[in-house]
């Protein structure tokens, strides 16, 4: 291979990188208090996860009801 003299630079890949993390102990958090509640035969546990996915919808929907 020759190098053709073209400098490549690299590009960050995501700006926000941080928000992922927390987003991401939101997801284990819901899915401890999840589990704990749902704990018991297989497909609750897999209710508790799959509603640990959707955790935001929940919390947006709760705070768009008190806001009436």
């Amino acid at each position: 291979m020759t190098d053709t003299g073209t400098s490549r630079t690299s590009k960050p890949v995501a700006k926000n990188g941080a928000a992922g993390g927390i987003w991401f102990l939101g997801f284990i958090g819901a899915l401890v208090y999840y589990v704990h509640f749902h704990s018991g035969t297989f497909w609750l546990v897999v209710l508790a996860f799959l509603k640990s996915l959707v955790w935001p919808a929940f919390v947006v929907y709760h705070v768009l009801l008190l806001k009436g």
